[in-house]
């Protein structure tokens, strides 16, 4: 899901620092992306981004490595540095002036898809036929990729099961040698989606009162 909507431009931005007043600001920008860092991968919302930082919001607490980067759904990075932080919204320098359009064009090199988090969990898959360890490489709102030694029919019905997520039914989509495509049969909204990755890489960033919904 790409969550974005159109944008403006503000002459003068305030809101990322002295550093980047004078700077223009593209306000509303309102796209989903990541910050990858030693915690893991986290999702985020961009709101604005200049020439020389960027302002966004996460769905919990921000990580805290100081060596942190940007990447948007197609894959580029963009290192930053933290300016301000106050509950979940941050404002960020990039480490070298960038090319503001190029970001909020996000160009596609290969066919456009969700965002996806490298989440490689340990996870128990259940079917018909009986329980097999494998453990997930990729994970999106719709879906997952995951690794495992049983074998199983494109098109089977499966659930599967992971320590800080709900149990999640699933189809195969595709098969290539031990690697699986699954999509869920009920998806993830953006926030859920967001709690979940930060429950199982770091759950101190996430509230102790959120609690998980499980999928119907």
């Amino acid at each position: 899901m790409q969550f974005t909507t159109g944008t403006g431009m503000q002459d003068n931005g305030s809101t990322n620092g002295e550093e980047q007043r004078g700077a223009p600001r593209y306000t509303s920008l309102i796209r989903a992306a990541k910050l990858v860092c030693g915690q893991g991968e986290f999702v985020c919302v961009i709101r604005d981004v200049s020439a020389t930082g960027v302002s966004l919001r996460t769905f919990h607490r921000l990580p805290t490595d100081e060596a942190i980067a940007l990447e948007l759904q197609n894959g580029e990075s963009y290192e930053l540095e933290l300016v301000r932080s106050e509950g979940f919204e941050a404002s960020y320098r990039f480490e070298a002036p960038i090319e503001a359009e190029r970001l909020i064009r996000e160009n596609w090199k290969f066919p456009k898809r969700g965002l996806r988090l490298n989440l490689m969990m340990p996870l128990t898959v259940a079917s018909l036929s009986g329980r097999a360890e494998a453990i997930t490489l990729n994970m999106s709102q719709q879906g997952a990729r995951i690794e495992c030694e049983s074998i199983f029919a494109v098109g089977q019905r499966l659930t599967i099961s992971c320590e800080g997520l709900p149990d999640i039914r699933c189809t195969v989509r595709w098969r290539r040698d031990a690697n699986y495509g699954l999509v869920f049969e009920d998806t993830f909204t953006l926030r859920e989606f967001a709690l979940a990755a930060a429950r199982v890489q770091c759950p101190a960033l996430v509230e102790e009162d959120e609690v998980w919904p499980r999928i119907p």
